[in-house]
């Protein structure tokens, strides 16, 4: 055997053993979230909206945070302004319907994205990027495709 063929056999042992080594815990920060809250979090955003309850939905952001829809087709800034968006005082006269389908989370890097349906007046399936400080969203950046079809056939073959 070349002495290269030693170094690349051993180059390629090293780097399974790295696949498959969990990652070292994140060091605990003061307002991190776990894996496990991040979901009960956005849950909780989905359960608002599904109970037509806006203050529900808008305290899981913080008092800064920006919600958008790139580049600017929604844009709000604020819990606030999240509250009166989600339906404010009025409250939807029937509530959307919110399912998450996948939800992922680095607890390291506090960011976190779902893929969804959202049933409102219109159906729409998508993703959103969420960055969390301080145990609240900070950042929603959402990428959806208003259709017709349910999640399965929207997802196609590539549904899983």
């Amino acid at each position: 055997m070349r002495p290269w063929g030693v170094f690349t056999l051993g180059t390629a042992l090293l780097g399974v053993a790295a696949c498959t080594t969990p990652p070292p815990r994140a060091p605990s920060r003061e307002g991190a979230l776990s894996t496990e809250q991040f979901r009960n979090l956005m849950q909780t955003v989905a359960d608002g909206w599904n109970e037509g309850n806006s203050r529900k939905s808008a305290n899981c952001f913080s008092e800064g945070a920006i919600y958008m829809e790139p580049p600017d087709a929604q844009f709000y800034e604020g819990r606030e302004s999240l509250y009166e968006f989600f339906g404010g005082k009025q409250q939807p006269p029937s509530p959307g319907r919110m399912t998450w389908h996948h939800v992922l989370f680095d607890e390291a890097a506090q960011v976190g994205a779902g893929e969804y349906t959202y049933q409102g007046n219109r159906r729409y399936h998508g993703i959103v990027m969420v960055r969390v400080r301080a145990g609240k969203i900070d950042r929603w950046r959402e990428y959806q495709q208003p259709s017709t079809l349910n999640w399965t056939e929207f997802t196609g073959k590539s549904h899983f």
